[in-house]
């Protein structure tokens, strides 16, 4: 056999457990465990983040960029269907919208994102494991960015020619998490990996927050609503070009990561880039295996109520609880706020319970997802019976914000059961997950026929609390948190210290 690909490990067993080593540091420390235990410091001085933080930092800004183009058009649209008021010469006066669109266009606009998302989810991540992920993330958001620019015009054409723009914007963005799920496969060792890869997606929330504050602010503002989709294209144009500098695929291929970094990180995920790039997925395995699908309906469960309020929080704190735009864009903010910050702790206590108390990983990743669904469907329920301001605000924001917690259970989880295969999950699991977008904003069109009615928003909270109670009860039973039979390397990685010619 080759050095290169002696196995480290004396089992099968031992190389692929993937609960972390209970004798590890403090997270996002310079100093970090191997996998034989030992303290290993990196050979870069102090000042300078190791490398593997530094695609974690553009994963946040990338998921920022991406949801802030994603979620800008809920606020957009309450102020190109409203009726506008400004002054000239001290009088007051009023017009009406820009565009008289019913409550069902409005749906199928807001809609129409996801039926291009749900197409290039399994593509993307069928792609992403074949070829890596650094350009398919990449480009799916600079794509996202130039037809962001292109909005304005294209709806003042036809709000066709908005749904269209909006299908391709939904394709373009599909590539995305799996594409990033193919990266933490190469550069998140076991021990960090919640860590890392919920670090990247908090920005998201942290996106939307900016996103919808923002919004409502341009949009009241002498730019009006156009501006919106100027802003955040491009900001999103200036993030890829420092993608493109900063990123590369693999550890391996950064031209800047010491050799410290790039031992320990290989040798604590276990196997090569070259290695993985010559085994067929097992299909068939996959979609037979329960915890694939207990990953896929908590991911549909977390996105229903997220999308929900993403698409409709505007509207309710407009139209029920009569904010005005300024107040009702940063108050349907606030849950993603909480959620960004949650999303980030949640990632960071899940690593410290399996390294430093050595919970087992199948353990955390259900105490966080179960518990966060638990918690979430409890205020859904009582948000339905508060209507008051204060008590709606604060229960939606619980409601909202708790499911950070979820997403250092069931998000990172496809990297504990196949990390070589982990793009493919995540395609696979966003598939089901991007369905909410498509249902909810229809069924919540049909629901609300009065978009004033207390009683009418009532009967979403209430749908929302069931679905997160079905996704505790699956979750709680089919997942896993070991590398499944189906996802084994025969091979280990073996470390450059330990290559008798270099001794």
């Amino acid at each position: 056999m080759d050095s290169e690909h002696q196995p480290l490990a004396t089992s099968t067993s031992e190389l692929y457990s993937q609960d972390a080593p209970t004798t590890s540091g403090a997270a996002f420390s310079h100093e970090s465990m191997d996998v034989t235990g030992k303290s290993m410091k990196e050979a870069t001085p102090w000042y300078i983040p190791p490398k593997r933080y530094i695609i974690a930092l553009m994963a946040f800004l990338g998921f920022a960029n991406l949801y802030s183009l994603r979620v800008n058009l809920s606020v957009a649209l309450v102020a190109m269907t409203t009726n506008r008021t400004f002054s000239f010469n001290d009088t007051v006066y009023n017009s009406g919208p820009d565009f008289k669109w019913n409550a069902y266009m409005k749906g199928q606009i807001l809609a129409s994102f996801f039926y291009g998302y749900i197409v290039t989810q399994l593509p993307g991540g069928f792609l992403a494991n074949r070829y890596g992920g650094k350009y398919f993330f990449g480009i799916g958001i600079f794509a996202t960015a130039l037809l962001t620019l292109l909005t304005p015009l294209l709806t003042t054409w036809s709000p066709y020619m908005l749904i269209a723009c909006r299908v391709f914007e939904g394709l373009f963005e599909g590539v995305t998490y799996p594409a990033i799920h193919a990266i933490w496969s190469k550069w998140a060792p076991p021990a960090e990996r919640t860590k890392l890869a919920t670090f990247g997606f908090s920005g998201s929330y942290f996106g939307t927050v900016v996103s919808l504050v923002i919004s409502g602010s341009l949009a009241e503002s002498s730019a009006e609503w156009q501006s919106i989709f100027y802003v955040f294209g491009s900001l999103a144009v200036i993030w890829f070009l420092l993608w493109v500098i900063l990123v590369t695929e693999s550890p391996a291929g950064h031209p800047g990561i010491s050799n410290a970094e790039l031992d320990y990180i290989q040798n604590s995920i276990g196997y090569t880039d070259e290695q993985t790039k010559r085994i067929h997925p097992p299909l068939l395995q996959m979609l037979k295996s329960a915890p694939v699908w207990a990953i896929a309906v908590a991911h549909f469960v977390e996105n229903w109520g997220f999308y929900t309020w993403l698409t409709e929080l505007p509207t309710f704190m407009t139209h029920v609880l009569k904010f005005h735009m300024n107040e009702g864009g940063f108050l349907s903010a606030l849950p993603y706020l909480i959620m960004g910050i949650v999303v980030f702790m949640g990632g960071y206590f899940a690593d410290v319970l399996r390294a430093s108390f050595g919970v087992p990983t199948i353990v955390v990743r259900k105490i966080f997802t179960c518990g966060a669904f638990a918690i979430q469907a409890i205020f859904m329920v009582a948000a339905g019976y508060v209507m008051t301001r204060a008590a709606a605000v604060i229960c939606l924001t619980v409601a909202v914000g708790i499911g950070g917690f979820a997403w250092a259970g069931f998000s990172v989880n496809h990297l504990d059961i196949a990390p070589q295969f982990a793009s493919i999950l995540m395609g696979l699991s966003n598939t089901f997950a991007t369905l909410p977008g498509i249902i909810s904003p229809g069924l919540t069109s049909v629901i609300v026929t009065d978009q004033d009615s207390p009683n009418d928003w009532q009967i979403v909270f209430y749908l929302t609390a069931c679905i997160y109670a079905v996704g505790t009860i699956v979750y709680g039973i089919l997942a896993e948190g070991k590398v499944q039979d189906w996802a084994q390397i025969p091979m280990g990685y073996r470390s450059y210290n330990e290559d008798p010619e270099t001794q």
